[in-house]
Formats: C-alpha cells, sequence, structure tokens
C-alpha cells in the first residue's frame, strides 16, 4: 500500500475519511463543490496540515516526512499554473527536477528524466516555444511532463481537465490511465463520465464524507448520483446521461 488514512479529518471540509490506495492504479476523487475533494488531496500532497487522525505515506506520516525528500515521491498537480516571465517549455519542465537539484547546473540525470517525461507526454515538438504561447492543452502536457521528471511513485491532480477541451480531456485521461499501469495516479474530477470510463476506482465525497469507495460502475449508480449530485442519472456502460 502507499497511502493509508484512518479516521482522518480536517479544519473544514473532511470528516473521518478511511481508505487504503494501492501502488499503482487511476483512483478519481469526485463529488460536488464544497464536498471535500480538494482539502483530501491536499492533504496527500502534504499541503494541508494540521489533519485530525492518520494519512500515512509508505508507512510514515504524511506530514513528518522530510519536504524534499516527500516530493522525489509524489508529485503534485494544481488546477492551473500561470508564469508571467518567458520560460521555454523545456525550462518549466526542468523545474520539476528542483527536488534533486544540488546547485544551478543541470546534470545528465537531470536532461535525462526530461527527455523521457517530454517523450511520454508528446511535448518535445514545441520544447523550445515559450510556456504563455501554447494552447491549453498543451500546457497541461508540459505540466504534467515537470511533474513526471520528479520519477514520482505516486501523481496527485486536482481538476487535471479543467479549461481542456473534449478532445484533450480524453487524450490527457488516456495518458493517465497509461501511466497509472506503473504508479499511483489520484485526480479531482467533476466529470462523472470520465471518471466512470478511465478509472479503476472512484471514491465520492459528500459534505467532507466518503458516499462511496469502490469501482466506478458499482459506486457511480443513478441512487447515489441523484443523492449526492441531485440529478437523475442513466448509466449506459462506461458513460452515462443525466438531467436536473
Amino acid at each position: 500500500m502507499s497511502f493509508i488514512a484512518k479516521q482522518l479529518g480536517f479544519a473544514y471540509g473532511l470528516q473521518e475519511a478511511n481508505f487504503e490506495f494501492p501502488r499503482n492504479g487511476l483512483i478519481t476523487i469526485a463529488g460536488p463543490n464544497g464536498a471535500g475533494k480538494s482539502t483530501l488531496l491536499g492533504i496527500l500532497a502534504g499541503l494541508r496540515s494540521p489533519y485530525r487522525g492518520s494519512c500515512t505515506y509508505a508507512g510514515r506520516e504524511v506530514r513528518q516526512w522530510p519536504k524534499r525528500e516527500f516530493a522525489r515521491r509524489v508529485a503534485f498537480l494544481p488546477q492551473s499554473v500561470r508564469l508571467e516571465f518567458p520560460f521555454t517549455a523545456e525550462e518549466v519542465v526542468l523545474m520539476g527536477r528542483t527536488p534533486y537539484a544540488r546547485g544551478w547546473f543541470q546534470t545528465d540525470e537531470d536532461r535525462s528524466a526530461v527527455q523521457d517525461a517530454m517523450t511520454i507526454t508528446d511535448t518535445l515538438a514545441f520544447r523550445a516555444r515559450d510556456f504563455r504561447s501554447l494552447s491549453g492543452g498543451e500546457r497541461q502536457r508540459v505540466i504534467l511532463a515537470s511533474a513526471l521528471t520528479q520519477r514520482p511513485e505516486a501523481l496527485l491532480l486536482d481538476e487535471p481537465a479543467t479549461h481542456l477541451d473534449l478532445r484533450h480531456q480524453l487524450s490527457l485521461h488516456r495518458l493517465l490511465t497509461e501511466l497509472a499501469r506503473s504508479l499511483l495516479v489520484v485526480a479531482v474530477t467533476h466529470d462523472l463520465n470520465l471518471a466512470l470510463q478511465f478509472s479503476h476506482r472512484v471514491m465520492v465525497l459528500e459534505d467532507g464524507r466518503l458516499a462511496g469507495d469502490g469501482p466506478p460502475q458499482e459506486v457511480l449508480n443513478p441512487e447515489l448520483i441523484a443523492r449526492v449530485f441531485g440529478v437523475h442519472a442513466t448509466v449506459h456502460g462506461n458513460w452515462m446521461t443525466y438531467e436536473a
């Protein structure tokens, strides 16, 4: 196991959560606004403290991990990243190597990690372009590449498909599914169809509590969706339609 939570809570947004995450797989955290999704992800990323109860990674409380050591093992992607300076896409990706930095100069390992990450995310073609000139989908892939240069064991993403068009949403989630073969990927989303189609496991939060946790086809049923989201859903295999 990687993350284990017992009676996990926070001052706001999360109450008495209990769960265990495996070492790999794509886990989606879903729920309406204010349900506690970002709070939970922030605790897992070591960004929300002090929390109540226990949240361990690899057997050690998240709050007790040295920041640099933790960042080498767990990568976090916020909803959006704004850069005001003229960094190239490659320079942005290189920033992901910060947890390994020992000076001002790049190492062979840094360059290898950047090359691998940009290959995986298909961003090599615009490595020399100004990050600010990229489209939303291109930026998202560059930021993901930056996280992958950490060569993490776990990847945490807060609504990674926000502001992306449908094609780029699907492309990103296919990539996350591929990455989840070898590492743990935990993603917050509002899109239940993406959760249903791509996740190995779905956790649904309601008012800071776990309302459902398990395989997407079992958890995302019409009864739970009506209760938690307030809409009527019809499930058609791995996609659904809904109406108020």
